[in-house]
């Protein structure tokens, strides 16, 4: 074995895999530190050269180890580390071995910058690493090998040679010190040096200086005091409590001993009981001097490695006479440590998620035991002494391997509840529970039940609440438990259902396949019942006797009646009766004290006329998706009594006579009246709703909103999209006006006053065609967070076709009553340099930041991988889990559903038809439409709606709590991100590819919230009435808002237009400046215009930017654009005719960025360029809501903005193209692969030339800096990079308020917004352009100070990109594009 520094690891390198290991802090790619503690972290240390598909990997394979011990304190230096030893080793090699040979005493792991374990002698670290990647999903050895030489892995597990030194868990296990002590209030007493020890609950005061071997002071804190002395500086007065309180002064040498000192015996005294929290501190053992604390009653050693021998260990557990409560779930430890059995004072004790086996006999030593947790293990049985614990009332053994009900559990009498869910019992004995006469309280979910009956007609008494959720029961007679009270038997597969009535007080058997349910007698209790998602064709006649049923819950069954006097009811206040055949609803005979009514998706024609005048109590109406001409009257005189709140009448056949019959629900906050036939809206009748906060009335006919909206005083929310409305409608004096949507209408002007509300945050305006916006308009709507315009168009009908596409897209996303925005889009019409495209969703539950990470990498790294493999299976699988491990530190805690779809050519037909790759995890779904049919594309991975991976996640010992969710956080079993939830939750994909063809309409892409609202069939129907993809995207929004979504929301619908025969090509037709060959010394043309027909070119994909404002939501402007552009097309110029290229032969492209003879559209953006990574503060931790204030690991918070550390690649679509003369590049580039170059953005803001080159792309990867100078922001933070089709312009908050107004074009260019061309082209360029038109007007190009010169850009033979930005009737302008740091 060889160990060298780091300084020689090229050596090593170019032969051998490495991985690093190595401590401080982890100096990521932007050289800056991303490890806030002092913990070691792993690096890889440089890249590995050699593994490929022909690498070895096994016992024989070696690889350098590198080695790097622990140093205290972080790491606050960006300078690479040189103290990193590398160790060769193979997968063979154990930890005993690599310890002899570098003479170590140990070697630790970390995962997912977690816990920090030692690792057993016997352990083979580099056989870890690998078996750790394959788990992830990688399946080749070769890729396995590769992985383990990356440096991102560091975020995922790494190594160390000592344990880690951490600050702050020392300060909250062990302070001590030798300070200046004196005992007692008496001045008699002097001060004297001593050593002073605090843990635990105790002050510790030796009576020796710098000696622990004499008399020790014990001073009990919890319940005491600790105060400030004034007389002296840096002083503390100790005092513990009670009538015979001893206080002691401590002097302390520095202000920050004095701050450490007292912030952590403040915690103490304020304790009310003798607590101590030692979890989570990667323990191998408690601090030898815990042990004075004698009077520890409550120790939490949870999620520690504790070991048996030691000072520390367990088995000096039993030195603390009065614990009561000892916690080591999740230690690892294999089996039952014994030595508790001998710590007779416990009555509580918890050894969950310990991988025991057997439970031992001296268990029944704790004769005061109350209370034993021994869930998540592996125990199958339990011994006889149990029985022994008479006091024993709470025993927790789900998840286990247990066939059947433990018998000793009959002499448990105090034991009131069987907490077995999670294990293997596939039938149960109802005579087995009569026996346990004491058990009231049944959790038997997930247990693979497939049978419950009773071999006698012996009752059961005592049972009163029964969980059988997550069976696989299909038929369940409970007629003998008598006494039951609330049963769960969701999901299962029941028929029927039997049950006794005579004390039933709720009833929860939604998602079976039940047609009747028998309840005898009456259930006069019964308060809630669900029966929804069963196959109910009428309710049972008991369900109108009962006289206390409060909730009724029926939806998605088979009902075509509700009986009169259900509706009646006197006791009913929530009914939800939605997707069924309902074709009428009873009258109401009297008042009835009804509150929240859902009659969503049936087939109703009318309400009953006394439904408000009877129900009186009624606040929330929906009656969306029926077939309603009117609605009734709010009351039958003028004076209305109603409470109604929430009226939602979506998706019926109202007319504008509807308006009036509104204006008795004088309460009504949210009012959703969209896709109906409104022609208008009465103006009278609107004035009167002046509570009215949120109104939605998109997809009617109207052609203005009534200018008495004014009187909405608390109006925050206006959505009127997909109308004829011509003038903007007045609502921009409201004082909390938030939200206007008037996209798809046929504005033409905006009357704005003089100043806007700063609480509007977001206008959408685009699918306009006739809006024309005066320069004062845009300035006046600089400060609104979120502004979607279309662009005008100057793209010829010929240029047009030129760049079709085979498809094209939209998309919507909508934050409903969320405060933030956790959806985002990524859509690339042009994607690679064929004619392909890619589009995925990305839903982060409630955090922002990882949706925003994948949508700015995954269609790089999607590109990335396209170069190693062709098998669909491969590259979509290592698409995923590198997006995974690219998350970096905010992937450890945080987690995204994720759905990618890669259209393209087979390998083995490029010329042939297209076919579809879709790969998924979570819960975002893809929806094909073909021949008016949805072909469900995807795999939802719920535990709820996957049983195989609910079997999975079962047998890696999980915790699967009531609603579903690992460990309480996810309802999802693969995601990317949450990386501390692995195993269970891992980032493997499902990978489906599919052949299109001309039968093929076009693509739904949706999260969660959508589909569960929004049916497949029906998505289906509403994408082909509406056909434009922009306005069916937002539609579909609309509807599930509609349909009761609050969450958010998001929508992508791809057109596609796939036809056998469709190639329309043409030779190309050159001008007279364009004849002859073109010169090597001259730079290729790239021109970009935009178009309107042109579908998006770059949405997302190229992740150019890593800035994202707290203020802005997700790519909501670019979710909002999709093929909605301009219809009208100018007179084309005598502008030089480009060849016409059909969708299947396409002229090569670079994401959007056309070669010669192309010409792609590009949209134009004003838009401040970022210049650092930061997030929106609002970020959240395990599925939880921004509210938390818990600190989350590698977000670093400074003030209102928060940094995430993770490496964000860069734009990485190679560039290959038949019409370049590819000498140069390949005398330049040995391997004859041209150079890959970033997406070129350009941007014409009113006669102010922007332009921006992208970098090469090693050198972007090596300056994030610079890689935020592209794309754009979104509304949410969102990042992607511009897009023909968006065709709009977005406003940051940020905007800078200029004189001259911020779209006014400056008389002078501000230095920022100067064309920045390097000294070498300078001169090149002026006469370039002193030869030709000019493209606009303003001063002369400026030259370059020296010292903003980059080294990059002096090679001798730099390719260049040439740009024709505004195309005029002259001759083509060419502009070199060797620009590369112009920001507005």
């Amino acid at each position: 074995m060889a160990m060298e520094d780091e300084d020689n690891n090229s050596a090593v390198v170019a032969t051998n895999t490495q991985t690093g290991i190595k401590k401080g802090g982890d100096v990521g790619d932007n050289g800056a530190c991303i490890d806030r503690q002092p913990d070691t972290v792993l690096h890889r240390a440089g890249l590995n050269q050699t593994a490929g598909r022909g690498s070895r990997s096994g016992p024989g394979a070696h690889a350098a180890t590198g080695i790097r011990p622990p140093a205290s304190g972080p790491q606050a230096s960006s300078t690479p580390q040189t103290d990193l030893q590398l160790v060769l080793c193979s997968t063979s090699t154990t930890v005993e071995e690599l310890c002899a040979q570098r003479d170590g005493q140990g070697l630790y792991v970390q995962l997912h910058g977690d816990l920090v374990r030692r690792l057993d002698p016997s352990e083979r670290p580099l056989q870890m690493l690998y078996d750790y990647l394959a788990a992830m999903g990688y399946a080749e050895p070769g890729r396995v090998q590769q992985e383990a030489a990356n440096s991102d892995l560091s975020c995922l597990i790494r190594f160390y040679s000592e344990r880690p030194v951490n600050a702050d868990q020392q300060e909250r296990t062990l302070l001590k010190g030798v300070f200046s002590v004196r005992k007692g209030k008496s001045q008699l007493h002097k001060w004297a040096e001593r050593q002073v020890i605090l843990c635990g609950t105790c002050l510790i005061v030796a009576s020796v200086k710098d000696c622990l071997t004499g008399k020790m002071h014990i001073l009990p804190l919890v319940g005491g005091k600790v105060e400030e002395v004034r007389r002296r500086q840096h002083c503390l007065m100790f005092s513990s409590a009670g009538s015979q309180a001893q206080t002691y002064f401590v002097n302390f040498d520095t202000l920050a001993d004095y701050q450490r000192w007292h912030r952590q015996a403040s915690k103490v005294v304020a304790q009310t009981v003798s607590l101590v929290d030692l979890s989570c501190y990667s323990l191998e053992a408690v601090p030898e001097y815990l042990f004075y604390s004698q009077d520890i009653t409550h120790l939490n050693l949870r999620h520690n490695f504790m070991s048996l021998q030691g000072p520390g260990g367990l088995l000096n557990l039993p030195r603390f006479s009065q614990l009561k409560s000892l916690n080591l779930s999740h230690n690892r430890l294999g089996v039952f440590p014994e030595c508790v059995c001998e710590i007779l004072t416990l009555t509580e004790l918890n050894l969950s998620c310990n991988s025991l086996h057997t439970v031992p006999v001296q268990i029944g030593n704790l004769q005061s035991l109350q209370t034993l947790s021994l869930d998540g293990n592996r125990l199958s049985s339990l011994p006889e002494e149990l029985g022994d614990l008479t006091q024993l009332n709470g025993l927790g053994l789900s998840f286990n391997n247990f066939a059947l009900i433990p018998a000793v559990l009959e002499r448990l009498s105090a034991v009131d509840k069987l907490a077995m869910a999670g294990n293997r019992v596939e039938s149960l004995e109802l005579c087995t529970l009569a026996r346990m006469s004491h058990l009231k309280n049944i959790d038997l979910r997930l247990n693979g039940l497939l049978w419950v009956k009773s071999e006698s007609q012996e009752a059961v008494n005592q049972v009163t609440q029964l969980d059988l959720r997550d069976n696989r029961l299909d038929s369940l007679d409970l007629s003998s438990v008598c006494n039951l009270e609330t049963l769960h038997c969701e999901r299962n597969q029941l028929g029927t259902l039997t049950l006794s009535g005579s004390t039933l007080r709720m009833l929860h058997a939604g998602s079976n396949h039940l047609t009747t349910v028998n309840i005898y007698p009456v259930p006069n209790q019964l308060t809630h019942m669900d029966l929804s998602q069963n196959l109910l064709e009428y309710l049972p006649d008991w369900v109108c006797d009962c006289r206390k049923v409060e909730m009724l819950d029926v939806t998605h069954n088979l009902l075509s009646d509700l009986p009169s006097r259900l509706l009646n009811s006197l006791s009913l206040r929530k009914l939800l009766a939605g997707n069924n055949r309902l074709q009428r609803v009873p009258d109401l005979l009297d008042h009835i004290p009804l509150e929240a009514l859902d009659l969503q998706h049936n087939k109703l024609a009318e309400l009953p006329e006394s439904l408000f005048s009877k129900a009186l109590n009624l606040k929330y109406l929906n009656a969306s998706a029926n077939a309603l001409d009117s609605i009734p009257p709010s009351s039958p005189s003028e004076e209305s009594l109603s409470t109604l709140q929430e009226l939602y009448l979506t998706r019926n056949n109202l007319n504008e006579n509807c308006g009036a019959l509104l204006v008795g629900h004088q309460n009504l906050r949210v009012l959703h009246i969209a896709y109906n036939q409104l022609l208008s809206f009465p103006a009278s009748k609107l004035s009167k709703l002046e509570l009215l906060e949120e109104l939605n009335l998109s997809g009617n006919k109207l052609k203005t909103i009534p200018s008495t909206v004014s009187s909405c005083k608390r109006l925050h929310t206006l959505i009127a999209h997909s109308n004829h409305i011509t003038v903007f409608p007045e609502i921009l004096n409201l004082p909390e006006i938030k939200l206007v949507d008037v996209s798809c209408n046929e504005l033409t002007e905006i009357q704005l006053p003089d100043s806007l509300p700063a609480t509007l945050q977001e206008l959408d305006l685009t699918g306009n065609s006739s809006l024309m916006l005066e320069h004062k308009t845009l300035n006046l709507f600089s400060h609104i967070t979120t502004l979607k315009l279309d662009q005008k168009s100057t793209t010829t009908a010929a240029d047009s076709q030129s760049t079709s596409t085979p498809w094209n897209h939209g998309f919507s996303e909508m934050s409903g009553q969320r405060n933030k925005l956790c959806v985002s889009v990524l859509a690339v019409d042009r994607f690679g340099d064929g004619v392909e495209a890619c589009y995925g969703i990305f839903d982060g539950d409630r955090n922002e930041e990882v949706p925003r990470l994948l949508q700015c990498t995954m269609g790089d790294v999607l590109c990335e991988e396209l170069q190693h493999s062709i098998i669909d299976n491969v590259y979509m699988c290592n698409t995923f889990i590198t997006s995974h491990r690219k998350l970096g530190m905010a992937g450890q805690k945080l987690g995204a559903s994720a759905l990618l779809c890669y259209i393209h050519h087979e390998p083995s037909d490029p010329g042939g038809h297209f076919s579809l790759t879709v790969a998924n995890v979570g819960s975002c779904q893809a929806v094909l439409c073909r021949d008016g049919r949805p072909v469900p594309l995807s795999k939802v991975y719920s535990l709820e709606n996957c049983t195989e991976e609910m079997e999975r996640v079962k047998l890696s010992k999980a915790i699967i709590t009531e609603d579903n969710k690992v460990s309480g956080v996810t309802c999802c079993s693969r995601l990317l991100g949450c990386s501390y939830l692995s195993p269970w939750v891992v980032p493997k994909p499902w990978v489906h590819t599919e052949p299109l063809c001309s039968r093929d309409e076009f693509l739904i892409l949706g999260n969660r919230a959508l589909f569960e609202r929004v049916s497949y069939q029906e998505a289906v129907c509403t994408v082909q009435a509406v056909r434009d993809p922009h306005a069916a995207a937002k539609k579909l929004c609309s509807l599930a808002q509609s349909y009761g979504c609050k969450d958010n929301i998001g929508a992508a619908v791809i057109s596609l237009h796939i036809s056998q025969d469709n190639c329309t090509c043409e030779p190309p037709v050159l001008t007279a400046e364009a004849r002859g060959p073109l010169p090597v010394s001259v730079p290729v043309p790239v021109t970009v215009t935009p178009g309107p027909t042109d579908p998006a070119t770059i949405s997302s994909s190229s992740g150019l930017i890593s800035e994202f404002n707290s203020e802005t939501s997700a790519s909501e402007v670019g979710s909002e654009a999709g093929s909605t552009a301009s219809d009208e097309h100018p007179p084309p110029g005598p502008a030089p005719r480009p060849e016409r290229r059909c969708s299947l032969h396409p002229a090569t492209t670079l994401c959007g960025i056309m070669v010669p003879g192309s010409v792609g559209a590009g949209t134009h953006l004003f838009q401040r360029q970022p210049s650092c990574a930061t997030f929106s503060s609002n970020h959240s931790d395990n599925g939880l809501d921004s509210d938390d204030e818990a600190p989350l690991e590698g977000v670093i918070s400074n003030g209102s903005k928060l940094e995430v550390e993770v490496d964000i690649h860069c734009c990485a679509f190679q560039l290959r193209s038949k019409d370049f003369d590819l000498e140069k590049q390949s005398s330049d580039y040995p391997n004859g692969k041209t150079r890959r170059q970033n997406s070129v953005v350009v941007s014409a803001t009113n006669g102010c030339l922007l332009a921006v080159c992208g970098r090469e792309i090693a050198d972007l990867k090596k300056s994030p800096s610079t890689s935020s100078l592209f794309g754009k922001k979104l509304s949410n933070g969102s990042v992607v990079a511009p897009e023909d089709s968006h065709n709009l312009i977005e406003v940051a908050l940020e905007a800078p308020k200029k004189k001259s107004g911020y779209f006014t074009a400056p008389a002078q260019q501000d230095p920022e917004d100067q064309l920045i061309v390097p000294p070498s082209l300078e001169q090149e360029v002026r006469e370039q352009l002193r030869g030709q038109s000019p493209l606009v007007s303003g001063p002369p190009l400026p030259s370059i100070p020296p010292s903003l010169k980059d080294p990059v850009w002096d090679h001798p033979h730099p390719p260049a990109f040439a740009s024709n930005l505004v195309p005029g009737p002259g001759p083509v302008s060419i502009l070199q594009q060797e620009v590369y740091d112009t920001a507005l």
